[in-house]
């Protein structure tokens, strides 16, 4: 297996997959995640119960509670920092994105910093969420 780090870091098509996954929490469009996860391996490490998500399985439970979740939030946005940590090694790619969200939680502004590790696998064509882990490093209400 070759290993190729690149200072570059990751190109569109491997940043299409985690671009999806935060609109659609912006949004709450279903749609958006089509073809985004692995058709195989998924885990998920979040910050709510049950904390690990796995299989197809977890990955239909986890787009349950991220639906209700991510719908009980106002005005969402996401900005990503620059990615980190970026390794390819064939035909599977790692970085971190730094992120930050803000948004209306209880009719409460607040500003959210932490960041996405994923894993994606080139799968059919494009680079695919195969696990992803989030970490919240601060969290501020603005208001």
């Amino acid at each position: 297996m070759s290993e190729h780090p690149t200072a570059e870091g990751p190109d569109a098509a491997m940043m299409a997959a985690p671009q999806a996954l935060a609109r659609f929490l912006e949004t709450v469009d279903e749609r958006l995640l089509d073809g985004v996860f692995s058709a195989s391996e998924v885990t998920i490490l979040e910050n709510f119960p049950p904390h690990v998500f796995l299989g197809q399985t977890g990955l239909a439970q986890w787009r349950d509670i991220m639906t209700g979740h991510a719908g009980s939030i106002g005005a969402l946005k996401h900005e990503f920092g620059a990615p980190q940590d970026f390794v390819l090694t064939e035909e599977t790619v790692h970085f971190t994105l730094p992120t930050q969200w803000a948004g209306l939680r209880d009719g409460r502004r607040f500003v959210e910093h932490g960041g996405w590790t994923f894993v994606q696998a080139r799968e059919v064509g494009a680079w695919r969420i195969r696990s992803y882990g989030w970490a919240v490093t601060s969290f501020v209400w603005v208001d």
